[in-house]
């Protein structure tokens, strides 16, 4: 019963106890003035970023019309008596300077002569000149082939080559009988060796000058070919 009695009196004041504690929290303090309710405060509101509108157009440029009437400024002085007296004072007028002419401009390119066709065939054919008397064209064109070969056949040189090789042929020279009966272009077209090609090309460019080829009257250039016969006796 001690024991009982201990144990319920020390319960009994423990939770007397219990009841008569009281938990002391601790005190914040506050400033009167710390905060006012009244007080506006200002809000800053962000500011959106908007995309600043283009720049206008530029405007259109104005045209200034420029009359044509060109106006002369009167000058009463112009018709006033220009006499110069005694004690005029004469000042030499300010001599112009010359302005470099610019070079003239070069000239235009020069337009070579077109070169005159030149025919195989004409109506008269070039001839060997010295039978001008002769006046039937047959008798006459017999005349001047015989002058031609008696002049090829009095120039030429048998080669020293084609003799001791013994070369004999035909060598055919062609030529240009020009409108004044000169003789261009030579050049051989068939040799035979042996030196006879150059020697025939040598006796032609020797030749006397033509009469010239005609075509309805006029003297044109004709192509003549010439063949000369190399024959060892």
């Amino acid at each position: 019963d001690v024991f009982f009695k201990l144990g319920l009196a020390i319960t009994l004041f423990l939770t007397a106890l219990a009841f008569n504690w009281t938990s002391r929290e601790k005190e914040v303090y506050i400033p009167e003035n710390a905060l006012r309710l009244d007080e506006e405060i200002e809000v800053e509101t962000p500011r959106s970023q908007q995309e600043k509108p283009p720049p206008p157009p530029p405007p259109p440029p104005t045209i200034t019309e420029v009359p044509n009437t060109v106006e002369v400024e009167e000058d009463d002085n112009l018709f006033l008596d220009q006499s110069i007296d005694v004690e005029t004072e004469i000042v030499d007028a300010p001599k112009a300077t010359q302005a470099s002419a610019p070079p003239p401009p070069p000239p235009p390119p020069s337009e070579e002569p077109e070169e005159a066709p030149i025919f195989k065939i004409v109506e008269d054919m070039p001839r060997f000149a010295g039978c001008e008397n002769v006046h039937k064209k047959e008798e006459r064109d017999q005349c001047s082939q015989q002058k031609l070969l008696e002049f090829i056949y009095s120039n030429i040189k048998y080669p020293q080559l084609a003799k001791e090789t013994r070369i004999e042929g035909v060598v055919v020279v062609q030529f240009v009988v020009e409108k004044d009966g000169s003789i261009t272009d030579v050049k051989v077209v068939r040799d035979i060796g042996g030196g006879c090609g150059e020697e025939a090309m040598r006796v032609v460019k020797m030749m006397p000058k033509w009469i010239p080829g005609k075509q309805r009257g006029r003297p044109v250039r004709v192509l003549f070919n010439l063949p000369i016969r190399f024959q060892l006796v």
